[in-house]
């Protein structure tokens, strides 16, 4: 039927529309890695900066043409690829502290490793143009997370707990600090066993607490909204993202699908209300709310607003 049709290619342009920050995340890698290999020389920071934009791009793609039912897929299929590759190749095999330890060992000593180079494109610079898409399709700790069975938040935990990230990201400098100043700057070395004992050691506790605190809440993401230092760079670099989420608010019905599948508590309805993108810094890009909305609300779109209010649901 005619209504049939235009229902399909409707769900075709979507797909299409989908497809370009895909596109856009892997061309910019792929511009990053060229000009990485062309300073550097060396042809292995062509190959990783590829394999990451490809693995990123490969998921978003795989996202957006994905029936709504399978698309969470193409989200799992990037946080294995990138969080596999990264964890496993990067931190234990090659020996490469990428914690955040390691970033402030490498800003110690000056020297451009691994660490900082990670940490530059994936935290810093980066989320000027996707916010915290590496929370949400990257991240080698939430793609484990995101396979316990609390997928639906109650909302956020009343209280300051949210400071406690803050303060991980303090204590981890100053221990890095005591470290480098008492025992000697070797503790903090790439491509040796200290550096494996940081990667393992490091992760351990991360998996330990992230899982803790996901059954001690309910609730997968915990350990991103309570204890994860690393967020503490993003929320900031992310504010500044020309990607967020739009609303086409004449199609909103004010159900609350977006906001009860948000796995980071966004009140996205007042966002809609308020005739603004999601400004929301904990907005991890993961795309469930689109998603889950019934009527197609909610897109993906480019544009400048640097300053916007936090929108963020709590539980009772």
């Amino acid at each position: 039927t005619t209504q049939t049709i235009q229902v399909m290619s409707e769900e075709t342009r979507q797909s299409l529309r989908g497809l370009l920050p895909a596109i856009s995340i892997a061309i910019v890698f792929w511009i990053i890695g060229i000009l990485m290999w062309q300073i550097s020389g060396y042809i292995e920071a062509l190959l990783n900066f590829a394999y990451l934009g490809t693995s990123v791009g490969l998921g978003l793609g795989v996202y957006a043409i994905l029936p709504r039912k399978k698309k969470p897929r193409g989200r799992k299929l990037a946080q294995f690829m990138v969080g596999g590759y990264m964890l496993l190749f990067m931190g234990i095999f090659i020996s490469n502290n990428i914690q955040i330890e390691g970033f402030f060992f490498s800003l110690l000593s000056g020297a451009m490793g691994a660490a900082i180079t990670h940490y530059l494109m994936a935290k810093i610079l980066g989320p000027l143009l996707f916010g915290r898409l590496w929370c949400g399709w990257a991240c080698w700790t939430a793609m484990v997370l995101d396979l316990l069975p609390f997928t639906r938040s109650p909302g956020r935990v009343p209280g300051r707990l949210g400071y406690l990230r803050y303060a991980h990201f303090v204590l981890s400098g100053i221990m890095v600090l005591i470290l480098w100043y008492v025992i000697g700057p070797w503790v903090g070395q790439d491509n040796s066993i200290t550096a494996l004992f940081w990667v393992i050691g490091g992760n351990i506790l991360y998996y330990v607490a992230a899982i803790g605190l996901a059954y001690k809440y309910k609730d997968n993401r915990a350990f991103c909204k309570i204890l994860c230092p690393i967020t503490t760079i993003l929320k900031t670099t992310s504010r500044f993202s020309l990607i967020k989420v739009k609303a086409d608010v004449s199609k909103c019905t004010d159900c609350g699908a977006c906001e009860k599948a948000c796995p980071m508590d966004i009140k996205i309805r007042d966002y809609i209300h308020e005739g603004k993108r999601v400004t929301s810094t904990e907005c991890i890009l993961c795309q469930t709310c689109i998603n889950s909305c019934p009527h197609k609300v909610l897109s993906l779109s480019v544009g400048l607003d640097f300053r916007g209010p936090e929108h963020l649901r709590q539980r009772a």
